[in-house]
């Protein structure tokens, strides 16, 4: 019996799905418990501080930056099993603070039989969790190296270019269609693969994505408090199609 290819959604999960950055929640989790130096953990603080303060049009980038680079640098030696448990205690707490215009979407799309992919530039101990969570029907993510169940510093990083590979990969493996297929995310790291998708959705997106969208002419979705406002290219330019305090999906 012949069954019909199902279509995918691909959704990032750090400020698409998950309001906060787990990445940056797991850094702060083990500063506290004194996994890596809380000393040299301020460096990291005083540039999200930085940002807070909107500093500059760039010091979220600088902020990310020093974080990825403090954090492969102090993770070295840190026991495995230790840093498995902060990543739980971090997705515990996260895992429902969630938008709701992603969170209903993907819930929609499972009900239309999509095959929904997971991927992000978190530590797959973290997506994973999440990924099990929401049900998601595969998914990829950054990994440590780990030597004698301690990390070694070592990461492969997965953003860019490599979340596109990784799709691409899942879309075989699950003989997915591309017909109809969706993809949701935020920062420029996510253009491959919203490229790769029938319906791309630049969700809340930086201000790299924003401007990238409006000349590809994607669909700008915006949550804001309990607001969801869905722009549409029309024309040359953008219009207001719907504004809800409901997801309203796609």
């Amino acid at each position: 019996m012949n069954h019909q290819p199902r279509p995918y959604a691909v959704f990032d999960i750090d400020g698409t799905l998950i309001r906060w950055q787990l990445y940056h929640a797991l850094a702060d989790a083990m500063a506290k418990k004194n996994l890596i130096d809380s000393q040299q953990y301020q460096s990291v603080i005083m540039a999200r501080n930085a940002w807070k303060a909107r500093s500059s049009l760039n010091s979220f980038n600088d902020y990310e930056q020093l974080l990825i680079t403090q954090i492969t640098s102090l993770i070295a030696g840190v026991n495995y099993e230790a840093f498995k448990t902060v990543c739980l205690e971090v997705v515990s707490r996260y895992q429902s603070q969630v938008y709701t215009f992603t969170r209903d979407l993907i819930a929609s799309l499972k009900q239309q039989n999509y095959l929904v992919f997971a991927i992000s530039a978190s530590p797959i101990e973290l997506v994973k969790l999440i990924a099990d969570y929401y049900e998601f029907n595969d998914y990829a993510a950054s990994s440590f190296e780990v030597i004698d169940n301690q990390l070694t510093g070592n990461e492969e990083v997965l953003y860019g270019p490599a979340k596109t590979v990784s799709l691409k990969q899942m879309i075989k493996l699950h003989k997915a269609s591309q017909t109809n297929s969706i993809a949701v995310g935020d920062t420029i790291g996510d253009i491959g693969m919203l490229e790769l998708a029938d319906e791309p959705i630049a969700f809340n997106p930086s201000s790299e994505l924003y401007d990238l969208a409006i000349n590809k002419g994607w669909k700008i979705v915006i949550e804001r408090k309990n607001m969801v406002y869905h722009l549409n290219y029309n024309h040359g330019q953008y219009i207001l199609a719907t504004a809800t305090n409901k997801s309203s999906l796609i």
